[in-house]
């Protein structure tokens, strides 16, 4: 079995058991398939899966690049639209919430990757210190010369990456699977095609915004904010609190994230912790009394007070509205 059909074992079996069950895909790839880093097209998919399966929200415990290649996607993550044509790339983290929307009519490569894949096993291959894909932007959108490049670069590292597949036609048949240093070497050369392909694709596309030198300081800080808060949110959901943990006041935290986001410091924990809920809710078969207490608050009231005011219903509304039954 192919890391692809496992992908696609784990959406429909997601829509033979109840809704209330946690719709969390994890990445176990089966067979002989070797890698941490699968490519596959988006129509693939969708013929593989049921429709039903295709339109669910779903978390993942991988990475995944998503580029529209084709068509108009209305892909969701996090519960906010992500509207794409062509050259729209979306990158989608573990942990968040994944919808690949309700439109059938667009097509895309899709570039499965797990978080270990990433960090190289042996000290003589440490790319870290140079390559942070937290930092990555959520969606960026490429030219159409810059997609035909990306395109170009996808479609060799699958090619490459079936060289160890036996059922894969990409390659005429020889026994380079067979050998562990091929694959061990594989995985580095498509580590590294990986590695080229993010980094030119952020060098290329990144937002001048945060190429302001005079703003750089600002923007470090409220980087070094959103990690704390990464951390934090369910025990810190005081503003003093991260500040006097960065060294800093309130105000200039503030200023800080209204500069980023354009929301204030308070309004960025409150709205972390509300997409912590909406995740739960719709990942979790959990009862609301219980989410409540998870993060933090003492009463159930309190979170759906505090939920109403986030996503502008209750929490059982919000399930119910998104096919949590």
């Amino acid at each position: 079995m192919t890391t692809l059909e496992l992908v696609v074992w784990g959406v429909n079996e997601m829509t033979e058991i109840s809704r209330n069950q946690i719709h969390e895909i994890r990445y176990r790839p089966e067979g002989s398939y070797p890698y941490g880093l699968e490519v596959f097209r988006v129509s693939d998919l969708r013929r593989r899966t049921s429709q039903e399966g295709m339109r669910r929200t779903y978390g993942y415990t991988f990475y995944m690049l998503i580029l529209v290649t084709e068509g108009q996607s209305n892909q969701m993550l996090d519960f906010e639209p992500c509207l794409g044509a062509a050259g729209s790339l979306l990158m989608v983290r573990p942990g968040q919430a994944h919808n690949f929307g309700e439109s059938e009519d667009w097509d895309g490569w899709i570039l499965l990757v797990r978080p270990d894949f990433l960090w190289p096993a042996s000290s003589r291959e440490d790319l870290r210190s140079g390559f942070d894909i937290e930092r990555f932007p959520a969606c960026i959108h490429i030219d159409a010369m810059g997609l035909e490049r990306a395109e170009s670069v996808i479609q060799w590292m699958r090619k490459d990456a079936a060289c160890n597949d036996e059922s894969s036609s990409e390659h005429p048949p020889h026994d380079l699977g067979r050998s562990t240093q091929f694959v061990e070497d594989m995985q580095s050369h498509l580590r590294y095609g990986f590695y080229a392909l993010v980094s030119w694709l952020a060098i290329t596309y990144r937002n001048t915004h945060f190429d302001d030198q005079r703003r750089r300081p600002t923007l470090m800080r409220f980087h070094q904010f959103k990690d704390l808060v990464e951390q934090h949110f369910v025990e810190w959901k005081s503003v003093c609190t991260y500040a006097r943990e960065m060294g800093c006041t309130e105000r200039s935290l503030t200023r800080a994230a209204l500069d980023a986001e354009g929301i204030s410091a308070k309004e960025y924990v409150l709205r972390r912790l509300g997409l912590e809920a909406k995740r739960l809710l719709i990942h979790a078969d959990w009862p609301v009394g219980v989410i409540a207490d998870h993060l933090g608050f003492q009463e159930a009231t309190h979170f759906s007070k505090f939920f109403r005011r986030i996503a502008g219903c209750t929490p059982q509304q919000f399930r119910s509205v998104n096919g949590h039954e």
